[in-house]
């Protein structure tokens, strides 16, 4: 296992700045793969020179450590955040990947501050106005992108917990959308909910 050092998770923070901008926004997602519930992102300015022990890719923590970090960064008045959230409807309209860039861009233009750059978790960015960097494993290498991806597995796993209380039987606030065993027994015993992602498999081909 590898163990960053403070210098390693603000490399590429570090290397933005010495371009000149100060103003930088981590962005990643949560939900692309669930058959249910929404893709949520979330865009995340830490201020320069903050570092927030624990925070790491949100999928290496467990859940109370997660929850810990998210309530701090949510929290922190010198943190700057916004959640972009879109619906399992609008996913099977435009498809999974337009709508994880649509939620980061309304992640990104929802922040009380605009960053002047853009460090996004994957292999590529959205088609906006804002200078980005496509960051692969930036989950786990970025402090910022790391951040980000706290508070949008946190939000949604919370949207997921409503969901459970909205449509009992499916186990959404267990597997949070995802196709284990048991959803897909439920979806095979109940139908598909308002929330299923109808566009993805087994359930296009279920209906």
């Amino acid at each position: 296992m590898t163990v960053l050092c403070e210098a390693d998770v603000l490399y590429y923070e570090k290397i933005v700045r010495e371009q000149g901008f100060n103003l930088i926004a981590g962005v990643d997602e949560a939900g692309r793969g669930p058959l249910a519930g929404p893709v949520v992102a979330a865009a995340c300015i830490i201020p320069e020179g903050m570092i927030v022990p624990g925070v790491d890719d949100s999928k290496s923590l467990t859940a109370s450590k997660r929850k810990r970090l998210f309530d701090f960064l949510v929290s922190n008045t010198d943190i700057q955040y916004a959640v972009g959230v879109v619906s399992a409807e609008k996913i099977d309209q435009i498809n999974i990947l337009q709508a994880t860039f649509l939620a980061m861009q309304t992640a990104v233009d929802a922040l009380k501050i605009k960053p002047d750059f853009v460090l996004v978790d994957g292999n590529m960015t959205p088609n906006w106005k804002y200078p980005s960097l496509a960051v692969i494993k930036g989950d786990s290498l970025s402090h910022s992108i790391s951040a980000a991806s706290i508070i949008a597995k946190e939000w949604r796993d919370n949207v997921m917990h409503e969901y459970d209380l909205q449509y009992p039987g499916y186990g959404f606030a267990k597997h949070k959308g995802y196709g284990t065993k048991a959803h897909m027994e439920a979806i095979k015993a109940l139908g598909a909910s308002p929330i299923h992602r109808m566009s993805f498999e087994p359930l296009r081909s279920m209906h």
